[in-house]
């Protein structure tokens, strides 16, 4: 994420620390996971399961979907006109976020639609219940909302652990009336799985980038988790504002921007004595 203030020169974070000036989370691409039908000596191995990630986005899932029933790419896709997918009014027809992760059963004679449809309703099921919406409600959020929260954690945490302190700062920014600066939402503006953003790339026009709207994106950016959708529901208290991933294992969340200046230099001298061979870890 990048977060910035108005007097100092300004700096971007992306979810894994990245550091760049500038003047003004990540998603991975998957593919589908299949349980084969026969055994593994039979010529004919057809898939039995589709398994969706945590994170992923509608479009690597539509992805995945085609692949594991053998389709044209872009099959899926253009089934969602006529899907008939219940997705809540604030969607206006777009799935995103509400394509649940979760292992899903082929059946005899699987199409694209019927499994976006029970992707939706394993998603209606699991954000509807009484703990969802009242979560939601005491962060002055719909459930929608509170989806599209969690979608960020899940691009932008590093570990389950540090899901709640990234929902945390995602309120107090929203609270105090600051951008959100995310790269998450840059990535998924861009179509793209990249941890870094330059800075063309906050320029871009976009309602997903976070750099220069405010708010909440339009839409979630990816398929949470239950992991993330509690965390968005009920985060720790907390007055953090800046967050920084050292090295794996290591994110430091602090509400002093000096402080974060310092875990950033503590963040470049770590990059810098890492071999160059060394390449971050992928984003889950």
């Amino acid at each position: 994420m990048q977060m910035n203030t108005p007097s100092q020169r300004r700096i971007r974070l992306t979810r894994r620390g990245r550091l760049a000036l500038i003047a003004v989370g990540a998603v991975v691409a998957g593919t589908a996971v299949a349980v084969p039908l026969l055994s593994p000596d039979s010529p004919e191995e057809k898939p039995t399961s589709l398994v969706i990630r945590e994170g992923w986005r509608a479009s690597q899932i539509y992805a995945a979907v085609d692949k594991v029933l053998a389709l044209p790419a872009g099959t899926t896709r253009k089934a969602l006109p006529t899907a008939n997918l219940n997705l809540p009014i604030d969607a206006d027809g777009n799935p995103e976020g509400y394509l649940f992760p979760a292992t899903y059963a082929l059946g005899e004679h699987p199409t694209p639609r019927a499994l976006l449809t029970r992707m939706v309703e394993t998603a209606n099921k699991k954000f509807n219940g009484a703990p969802i919406a009242a979560g939601a409600q005491r962060n002055a959020m719909n459930v929608y909302q509170a989806v599209t929260v969690a979608s960020i954690v899940q691009a932008e945490a590093a570990t389950k652990a540090d899901m709640g302190k990234v929902a945390r700062v995602v309120f107090n920014r929203l609270e105090r009336g600051m951008p959100l600066q995310m790269d998450s939402t840059i990535n998924y503006a861009l179509n793209r799985s990249s941890l870094k953003a330059t800075v063309r790339d906050t320029r871009i026009e976009s309602p997903y980038n976070s750099y220069q709207r405010m708010g909440l994106p339009p839409t979630p950016i990816d398929s949470p988790g239950e992991d993330a959708m509690r965390a968005a529901i009920n985060p720790p208290p907390g007055d953090w504002l800046y967050f920084v991933t050292i090295k794996p294992g290591d994110t430091r969340f602090t509400a002093d921007y000096a402080e974060h200046q310092r875990n950033m230099a503590e963040f470049n001298k770590y990059q810098q004595s890492a071999k160059p061979s060394r390449s971050p870890s992928k984003p889950r």
